[in-house]
Formats: C-alpha cells, structure tokens, sequence
C-alpha cells in the first residue's frame, strides 16, 4: 500500500509540471475509470490481448499495452 502512495504521488507530481491541476484531476479520474474497465474486460477475457483491450475501451494499441503493464505490476488479471 505504502509503494503505490509512492507511485501515485510520483506520478502526480510528473503530470503537475505539465498539465492545469482541473486537468489532472479528470486525467487521474478518467485512467481509474479505464483501469477498472480494463480489469472487468480482462476478467471475462483473461487471454485478450493489447489489440482487443484498446478496441473495448477505445483507446490506442500503445495505451492498452501501457494499461496491461501497469496492471501486470499492480497484480491485477
């Protein structure tokens, strides 16, 4: 718990130095949200890929790949 404190602060910190904090707000709420949505998808698709994951959510096949790094190192499917 004490290592993601860390990781949030650190990566709040990265994003202060160049977004409006009305803005990071919304970023960090709307990458929860995708998260979440990544978990629930990966769930019921434990094999699905970057690819699948990015046209579910909508986003790139670059953000996907970053979503399921990040998700990987957390210890989330």
């Amino acid at each position: 718990m004490c290592q993601t404190l860390v990781e949030r602060v650190a990566r709040s910190e990265q994003l202060q130095a160049v977004a409006e904090p009305d803005v990071l707000i919304l970023f960090e709420d709307w990458m929860e949200e995708l998260e979440r949505e990544a978990v629930d998808l990966l769930r019921g698709l434990p094999d699905a890929g970057a690819d699948r994951l990015a046209q579910a959510l909508g986003i790139s096949s670059a953000g996907a790949q970053f979503l399921l790094t990040k998700l990987k190192k957390a210890g989330k499917p």
